[in-house]
């Protein structure tokens, strides 16, 4: 559950920079959370399902799984997963023929093998120190661009800050994640980015893409000035950092995560009033220049 803002903030960063683009289209918007939402579900059936069966999941310090806690059959929790890419894609389906984007079939068709094999099959690029690279290209450009695309059918720069900052938070939380299994992950032989950077790298490497995320907002202050609202999470992010730096361990890095999902969600929330405020400045210069007040 703590990963579900992760399907839900890139929507809301992409049709924040539709909206100031000036094309929001809701009914797009809400198709491509659909996607979204039961990819990210199925994730986290699929790794469960592949974990358990791999015994990565003996040692594990987070919370329960269902396969290598012996709650549910491996077969029904692949079967869930499977469902929920197959619910993804039928949501994937009605976007695409809504916003007449059929290329999009082929990103599509990708997310779904790369949410599989993170975990699953005989060589998961989630072992060898690669989920790093697709949390950010799928988390972050996939989610926020395409949202982005399939309403205006352009990506401007907001829509690339957004979707940069929303991989780098994405990352981050599975960086923390990671940190807090280096030790087990050794042990199963579970090669991630943290494992393979080493505990000190790992956590440096957490904060540089928490702060960066936020850094990015300044690109898009000169155009409206509304943005500042984001630097609200300097706070939390800044928490979270000094949590991870003080070289916590194990169930202590767990709150992390849910800030990490806290500061997408109001990252992606923010954004969007920035916008609206933004576009209500413009609306009443307009109304100023035309009644000459």
């Amino acid at each position: 559950m703590r990963t579900l803002p992760l399907a839900v903030a890139p929507i809301i960063a992409g049709s924040a920079a539709a909206y100031e683009f000036g094309d929001f289209r809701p009914g797009r918007a809400f198709l491509a959370f659909l996607v979204a939402f039961f990819l990210q579900v199925g994730v986290n059936y699929a790794n469960d399902y592949s974990d358990g069966i791999k015994g990565t999941d003996e040692v594990r310090v987070g919370p329960l799984r269902l396969v290598g806690s012996g709650v549910a059959e491996p077969k029904h929790v692949k079967m869930a997963a499977f469902l929920c890419f197959g619910l993804a894609m039928l949501a994937g389906l009605a976007l695409v023929w809504i916003a007449n984007q059929w290329w999009f079939l082929a990103i599509g068709l990708s997310a779904v093998f790369a949410a599989w094999g993170y975990t699953g099959g005989k060589h998961p690029y989630g072992y060898m120190g690669l989920g790093d690279l697709f949390v950010f290209i799928y988390f972050g450009l996939v989610a926020t661009l395409g949202t982005l695309f399939t309403q205006t059918s352009h990506l401007t720069l907001a829509g690339w800050v957004f979707a940069i900052a929303m991989g780098l938070i994405s990352c981050g939380m599975l960086m923390a994640n990671n940190i807090r299994d280096i030790p087990t992950d050794r042990e199963v032989g579970k090669k991630t980015l943290a494992v393979r950077l080493g505990d000190t790298w790992s956590r440096r490497a957490y904060a540089l893409e928490m702060i960066i995320s936020l850094a990015l907002v300044l690109l898009l202050v000169p155009h409206n000035p509304w943005y500042v609202l984001l630097f609200i999470l300097i706070g939390p992010v800044m928490h979270s950092c000094f949590v991870v730096l003080s070289g916590n361990t194990g169930p202590a890095l767990i709150p992390v995560l849910k800030q990490a999902g806290f500061v997408a969600l109001a990252f992606s929330i923010l954004a969007f009033i920035a916008v609206y405020l933004g576009h209500l400045n413009l609306f009443v210069e307009e109304v100023q220049q035309f009644t000459g007040y």
